[in-house]
């Protein structure tokens, strides 16, 4: 087994297809079958099925492919060290639900990191990809919520994935309409005062289950429900039309001006929190953008932040 076998590996698995990743690479097709090909037959397993619309792995393969992330995570920092006599190269990979305070506290150690040399990743994902970024190795952290209806089903995922959570903070539900919103003016409302209104929530993808929801109370039935995959899109259709989101009521800096946050009078908390896997020990970088985390949710007022 060698280091190239590993790193076209990780390249399959991110672009989906030998060709693409060749490309990336620019390296050879039959290079880099030959070597996953010698990878499967040095260690007795099939590592991707094959197929017309490109790869999938397969599960010895993500089992692979987690180990393979931290061999080369580790050669690559051993390279940077003693090839330049200090490792000045920085890299952080975040994988989150579509919440503004996380990708602010990306931005945040990015500003702290100029003159260095890095590579920053941030990956506004469904629950179930987040979950398996960490998993594999993909992504460092993972920034997600729970609460009384989905903690269960999410601690078996995380338990599964061998990752660990810790809990920034604590949130009343709240509801986002546009400022020309018939609800804006309220101070309370209750579930039926949504009824009339179309309900908008992030897509899931695959694992598209009222467990694996960014909104809270998703079990309830609506009639009029709009999913998108971006906190762009579900900005414009809060100050464009008339429907709401359930969020935690924590508003990002380009929703601060024609968007109102209003409670919902339920007996329903979320508690947004994020996971490391347990076999990675986190880097000065991943710190910091955990305590730049902690420090954004502690100076909000509308949540009750975790200790630190």
């Amino acid at each position: 087994m060698t280091l190239q076998q590993l790193r076209y590996l990780i390249a399959i698995a991110e672009y989906g297809s030998i060709n693409a990743a060749a490309q990336n690479l620019y390296a050879s097709q039959s290079n880099l079958s030959t070597a996953i090909k010698e990878l499967e037959q040095e260690l007795g397993i099939t590592v991707f099925t094959r197929s017309n619309r490109g790869v999938t792995l397969t599960n010895d393969g993500t089992e692979l492919l987690g180990y393979a992330r931290q061999v080369i995570e580790q050669a690559d920092m051993l390279e940077r060290r003693y090839a330049t006599g200090t490792d000045k190269h920085l890299r952080l990979a975040v994988s989150t639900q579509h919440y503004a305070f996380s990708v602010q506290a990306f931005v945040n150690v990015v500003e702290q990191c100029e003159g260095d040399d890095y590579e920053f990743i941030l990956r506004e994902s469904s629950t179930g990809e987040i979950i398996d970024d960490v998993r594999t190795f993909r992504s460092e952290v993972g920034v997600l919520y729970t609460d009384g209806f989905n903690r269960r089903v999410l601690q078996k995922a995380f338990d599964d994935a061998d990752v660990a959570y810790a809990p920034l903070f604590d949130a009343r539900v709240h509801v986002f309409v546009g400022e020309h919103h018939p609800l804006a003016g309220a101070q309370l409302l209750a579930p039926e005062d949504l009824e009339p209104f179309p309900r908008y929530s992030f897509e899931q993808g695959t694992a598209n289950s009222f467990y694996y929801s960014e909104e809270p109370l998703s079990y309830l039935p609506h009639a009029r429900n709009i999913r998108i995959s971006d906190r762009g899109t579900l900005t414009n259709l809060l100050t464009s039309h008339n429907g709401y989101t359930l969020s935690t009521g924590v508003l990002s800096a380009e929703m601060q001006s024609g968007i109102a946050s209003i409670p919902l009078d339920v007996d329903e908390r979320m508690q947004v929190g994020y996971i490391m896997h347990n076999e990675r020990r986190p880097s000065p970088l991943l710190l910091r953008y955990i305590d730049e985390l902690h420090a954004i949710i502690k100076a909000n007022p509308s949540v009750e932040a975790r200790p630190a």
